[in-house]
């Protein structure tokens, strides 16, 4: 009989919940729950722009709520579902997304006490506060421990664990001083479903530790308590209530608990698979291989790629970790991303134009219909910082080449551009460190909708961009997690590869570079290195800043030239 596994998505603003079978990775059955705190589940601060938590109890009752909707739609659409057939659990998460929780295992945010103070939730990936701390850290590593920097690209960021958990020592003393641990969301839901009452005993995974806290077996675990202490010796007492080994995906982070298996209706002991962030799962859930490079496309965009572990690899500056079996067992899990991008084309529509969900079609069939350098214009996509490969949180956007005549579907258009010419600095950067990319998936909800977005990826960066064929790869890169976990004996499989094998695929829509358009941004992309370069603060960069402007509308004005002479070439040949 066919099995079935569950896939868990946390992101942004909802958690998904999908129920998938082994066999071919069919959906059954899916539920998704908003989360109900918050701006769109976001706790934030009108006088803190870089502030950015959220409430526990919301994935908690996210996990029920979507959990039960996606097995009751299976039960109504799939005749050959049965809840006995679910043999696993699989959970994907934002992150860093790190929690202070007390002895229980409980979120201290649990605690009347505590509920109102933000510093006790959930501390959202894209909590940007700590940027100080990241900075001080990454000093101290420079000098004390460079070890620690290599792997994750020369610079530790504020979307990261020690960076928040340190910036919470100095901002809310208290709630520090409550916290017995400090666990992330990826290890969090795992350790709820398996019923873990000390936060000693939650299994973690090597995706966050490895990627987002500084551990390595190279160095013996998470970063010593000598190093810690130079930060603060608070922290060095904090390192030894954390945990002392992380484990890789294809492991059971634990069984399903009797209670959960109770309010699921599903079988206890179940394995749930170990956690990680929801790019790494969604990467394999479309397919990610050697030379292969994922870009999960959402509010903001992770890239990754894998590398064989059996090869030497070596470190790629600005990157956002290159980690052993972060991803996949037997691999190197290579991130990187950029920190806004559907947020980046929010804040035009929403908060500039005023608009609603509905003004990104509208704007998007307006600029489809401005050829590459026909605005004028130019930008940088830093308005929620630079995550690679500058690695910067303080840095901001651009909008340059303005007119009176301006309209907001260019600058629409020209935003998108600028997301990719980041999308194209990250390509460029990993290739000139010794790791190719030879084709490009792309999954995500602006994938999947938005054909300028992806025409515009595929002219930019000169490769043909093909779509993941899930419209959920990381619910469906967890549930092939749980696959995983569970064995073949159970109904899963044996590896991460004949699981993929099985359950991924590619859509039949393609998006090829068009040679005109690849040669304008090419063009366009050349002056984006120099604003790049220059006010990214690269050193040695140089920039033709005096003439910037001007080029760009000679650049207008020659494609404003060519559209002409094609129309009048149309028109003779029409006439003819």
């Amino acid at each position: 009989m066919g099995a079935y596994t569950l896939g868990l998505d946390y992101g942004t603003n909802s958690v998904r919940a999908v129920v998938v079978s082994c066999e071919d990775g069919r959906t059954a059955g899916t539920h998704v729950l908003d989360y109900p705190s918050g701006e769109r589940g976001v706790i934030v601060d009108a006088a803190d722009p870089h502030l950015a938590r959220q409430n526990p109890a919301d994935y908690v009752e996210g996990l029920r709520v979507a959990t039960l909707g996606a097995l009751a739609e299976a039960e109504g659409a799939d005749a050959g579902f049965s809840r006995e057939r679910v043999i696993g659990i699989g959970v994907d998460t934002t992150g860093s997304t790190p929690i202070p929780v007390d002895a229980a295992c409980r979120p201290l945010a649990f605690d009347p006490k505590w509920r109102q103070h933000p510093a006790a939730h959930a501390w959202l990936w894209k909590d940007h506060t700590a940027a100080e701390e990241a900075a001080a850290i990454t000093r101290a590593a420079e000098q004390h421990a460079p070890e620690y920097l290599a792997p994750i690209g020369g610079t530790y960021s504020s979307e990261w664990f020690w960076s928040k958990v340190w910036h919470c020592l100095n901002v809310a003393p208290d709630v520090f001083e409550a916290a017995a641990s400090w666990v992330e969301l990826a290890d969090f839901v795992p350790a709820v479903l398996a019923g873990v009452k000390d936060p000693r005993n939650v299994f973690r995974c090597v995706c966050a530790a490895g990627h987002k806290a500084m551990y390595s077996r190279a160095w013996g675990g998470l970063p010593s308590a000598a190093f810690l202490a130079r930060l603060d010796p608070r922290l060095a007492g904090l390192r030894d209530r954390l945990f002392d080994e992380a484990h890789p995906p294809h492991l059971s982070a634990g069984g399903l608990s009797p209670g959960w298996a109770e309010t699921l209706g599903l079988r206890a002991g179940i394995p749930i698979a170990m956690g990680g962030f929801d790019a790494h799962y969604g990467a394999v859930g479309a397919g990610v291989a050697p030379g292969t490079l994922v870009k999960i496309i959402g509010t903001s965009t992770c890239d990754i790629t894998v590398a064989p572990a059996g090869e030497p690899i070596g470190n790629v500056p600005g990157i956002c970790g290159i980690v052993d079996g972060s991803v996949m067992t037997g691999y190197y899990g290579i991130e990187a991303g950029q920190s806004a991008v559907g947020d980046l084309l929010h804040w035009w529509t929403d908060s500039v134009c005023g608009g609603d969900d509905t003004l990104h079609a509208r704007l998007s069939d307006e600029a489809a219909g401005l050829r590459p350098g026909e605005s004028g214009l130019l930008a940088l996509d830093w308005n929620n910082g630079n995550r690679t490969v500058l690695v910067d949180p303080r840095l901001t956007g651009l909008i340059l080449g303005q007119t009176l005549g301006t309209g907001r579907a260019e600058v629409y258009r020209a935003l998108i551009e600028s997301t990719a010419f980041g999308a194209r600095a990250i390509v460029e950067r990993l290739a000139d460190c010794g790791v190719p990319i030879d084709r490009i998936v792309c999954c995500g909800g602006i994938a999947a909708k938005n054909g300028l977005f992806m025409q515009i990826y595929a002219d930019v960066l000169g490769r043909p961009m093909l779509l993941a064929g899930s419209p959920q790869t990381p619910a469906l890169g967890a549930a092939i997690s749980a696959a995983v976990a569970a064995g073949a004996e159970a109904g899963g499989y044996a590896s991460f590869e004949e699981a993929q094998g099985r359950m991924t695929s590619l859509r039949d829509e393609r998006f090829d570079p068009d040679p005109g358009a690849e040669a304008v941004y090419d063009e366009l992309y050349a002056m984006y290195r120099e604003l790049h370069d220059c006010f990214g603060g690269v050193p040695g960069a140089e920039g033709d800043f005096p003439t910037m402007m001007k080029r760009l509308l000679a650049l207008r004005e020659r494609v404003a030239a060519d559209g002409a002479a094609g129309s009048a070439m149309s028109a003779g040949e029409a006439a003819r």
